[in-house]
């Protein structure tokens, strides 16, 4: 279960994400408004964490520049971590490396027993 238990809490939550985003932009709701084009009341009841459209959270998020966040929201089923586990062509393949070998340089090597 997530954190959210109801829905009436998650909105209230993104509400007041909304609102401290516009405010640190900052905008004010009748701006907001212009730049996502919708309502000033729709602005306000989004951020009081009443029931929304879709569509208008969307267009908030894009004038808010979050809209790149819509990936955290519902994430490709494609760029999961178990997708890139299954997918074994782009992990790159480890190699041996062959060990260096310090060649002789003419000089005989005397342990002190000989």
């Amino acid at each position: 279960m997530g954190k959210y238990l109801t829905s009436r809490s998650a909105l209230s939550e993104i509400g007041a994400r909304l609102k401290a985003y516009r405010i640190d932009f900052p905008l004010t709701q009748e701006e907001l408004s212009d730049k996502s084009g919708i309502a000033i009341r729709s602005i306000s009841r989004m951020e009081s964490g009443e029931d929304i459209q879709f569509g208008n959270l969307i267009k908030v998020l894009i004038a808010l520049d979050l809209d790149a966040n819509l990936d955290m929201l519902v994430p490709d089923p494609k760029k999961r971590p178990s997708f890139y586990l299954n997918d074994k062509s782009t992990i790159p393949q480890r190699h041996r490396t062959k060990k260096k070998t310090i060649k002789n340089q003419g000089t005989d090597i005397k342990w002190g027993d000989e």
